[in-house]
């Protein structure tokens, strides 16, 4: 072999070791590039796995407190950040276990542990939904806490002072709260009953938890939410429960006169301390509640706000802790707002007199001069009801509006 053929050799074998460095960085490079979005997939999944492990609500909260700070200043809330529809699709709620290894948490009674376990569930489905009860301008939306049960409450005041009409000009409406019925044997029947209700009336909104005492926080929250999504265009709200008499037109007449801005008043309650005592309905554990006093707060019996405000305490209510007394949970949202409730003589959510034996809780004079008289069965409202609409005279008008 002459030297010029070696050299063509050296320069084949050159050529050819040079292309195989050059394929090999290309595969190189390409498993390089490759690797990121496999790698980035890899993440995602972890990411994903990682929140499983949370439960739906805390994942809920969270990014509802990213968008929901804690503000003396009106939210900014728009046709834009307002939903269109009730968000809450399941009901995966687990116990948060982390809690339950303190000590703190050991010595507390059955019912506030399983209150704490399940605090962190924020929102539930929506078994039946009436959102066409805000759809245009609506001047006074009443709103009623009730339960499965007590449809004889809710028949009253349909026939009573909850009927929808329209006064001057201005509409009202009626809306009942419930939850599912708290009696394991008999839920599929009661749920039959109120479905049918709601067939013929509908004006119940019904949400996927348990009708309880700890629960009507629940029901303050989960209004608040639905009032924002769906009532842009509601004025005002008076919000009670199912055993109460109520002056419409006493309200009505007092709104005219009254400012519009936070309003936010009622049977107001100041300096309250937490009760301590076990044996009392609402007794709070030290360890759920250290403060001396309450902040200011309505009796739950009836209150008025003003719609705007509402939306505002919806958005507070979403970045405070739930707290088991739904009257003193919503008076700590309006403390955040540094809005002080109003106390007003015509709601009386505790009778009109101390001393429930007295007559006067009975005089029909007395409640055609208030706004909201508590505690009232089903055939007292109506009796009480027939009486003030009547060709009632009374010797001295009470000046209390």
């Amino acid at each position: 072999m002459n030297n010029r053929d070696r050299w063509r050799v050296y320069k084949r074998v050159s050529v050819m070791f040079f292309l195989a460095a050059l394929a090999l960085t290309v595969v190189q490079r390409g498993n390089i590039n490759m690797g990121a979005p496999f790698e980035l997939a890899r993440q995602v999944r972890m990411d994903t796995s990682n929140e499983a492990e949370h439960s739906f609500w805390k994942v809920s909260k969270e990014k509802s407190g990213t968008k929901s700070r804690v503000t003396t200043q009106e939210p900014n809330i728009t046709e834009d950040t307002r939903l269109n529809s009730w968000d809450v699709t399941s009901t995966n709620c687990s116990a948060n276990l982390n809690i339950s290894s303190h000590n703190w948490f050991k010595s507390l009674e059955p019912n506030f542990k399983q209150f704490l376990l399940y605090r962190h569930c924020r929102y539930f489905p929506m078994l039946l939904n009436h959102p066409e009860k805000c759809k245009g301008d609506i001047y006074l939306l009443m709103v009623i806490k009730s339960v499965a049960t007590q449809h004889d409450r809710r028949e009253v005041i349909r026939k009573t002072w909850g009927k929808e009409q329209t006064v001057d000009g201005k509409r009202i409406k009626i809306l009942f709260l419930i939850g599912k019925s708290s009696n394991e044997v008999e839920r599929a029947n009661h749920q039959k009953l109120v479905e049918f209700e709601d067939y013929i009336y509908g004006d119940i909104l019904q949400w996927d938890f348990l009708d309880s005492f700890f629960n009507l926080t629940l029901k303050e929250t989960h209004f608040l939410k639905w009032f924002n999504t769906y009532c842009p265009g509601v004025r005002y709200i008076f919000k009670g429960d199912d055993d109460v008499f109520v002056s419409v037109e006493n309200i009505l007449e007092f709104l005219e006169s009254s400012p519009s801005k936070d309003l936010f008043v009622g049977d107001v309650i100041f300096r309250a301390v937490p009760i301590r005592r076990r044996e009392n309905k609402y007794y709070i554990p030290q360890a759920l509640y250290s403060k001396q006093y309450y902040p200011p707060y309505a009796g739950g019996g009836g209150f008025l706000m003003d719609g705007k405000l509402a939306r505002r305490l919806h958005w507070v209510a979403d970045t405070l802790e739930l707290y088991p007394i739904d009257d003193v949970f919503l008076g700590m949202c309006l403390e955040v707002l540094q809005v002080t409730p109003v106390k007003h003589n015509a709601f009386k959510t505790f009778g009109l007199v101390k001393n429930k034996q007295s007559k006067l809780n009975r005089e029909p004079c007395f409640f055609k001069s208030m706004i909201v008289v508590h505690k009232l069965l089903p055939s007292d409202l109506m009796h009480m009801w027939n009486l003030v609409n009547s060709d009632l005279v009374c010797s001295q008008k009470v000046e209390i509006l």
